[in-house]
């Protein structure tokens, strides 16, 4: 594997999805349950994944109910497609594949942190502030 190309195109290939999810907000929603219930069942088996991805959720959420409006377009498209790739079937190693199934899935979240990090941490500092103030 060529690891960030791969990436990249796995990527490319969910951006006109996630555009679709990003203009509809309900669907959105629906995407990031069917994603939260996948998350779940496969837990133990994302490793540091697991972390990441519930930040990804996060973002997401706060995004969905309006509450977090500081995050850029481009990432939001990229939270969104890593999300589809995610619960996706069909990615670069089936999720059946006994112990390879969710490593490029990890890989690809790895991938979008890395691609959207300083956006990741204005909602983290975002975040720790919105505590404070509730």
């Amino acid at each position: 594997m060529n690891d960030s190309k791969e990436y990249e195109q796995g990527y490319k290939k969910y951006e006109s999805k996630a555009i679709e999810y990003m203009e509809d907000k309900e669907k959105a929603e629906g995407l990031l349950k069917n994603a939260i219930s996948k998350a779940n069942e496969k837990k133990g088996k994302l490793g540091e994944a697991w972390e990441k991805l519930q930040l990804l959720f996060e973002v997401l959420r706060a995004w969905i109910k309006g509450e977090y409006k500081e995050i850029p377009k481009g990432s939001i498209i990229m939270i969104i497609a890593t999300i589809i790739y995610f619960i996706s079937p069909v990615d670069l190693v089936p999720d059946f594949i006994a112990g390879l199934g969710l490593i490029d899935d990890a890989a690809v979240i790895g991938f979008a942190i890395k691609q959207i990090s300083n956006d990741l941490e204005k909602f983290k500092i975002w975040k720790n502030n919105h505590k404070i103030e509730e």
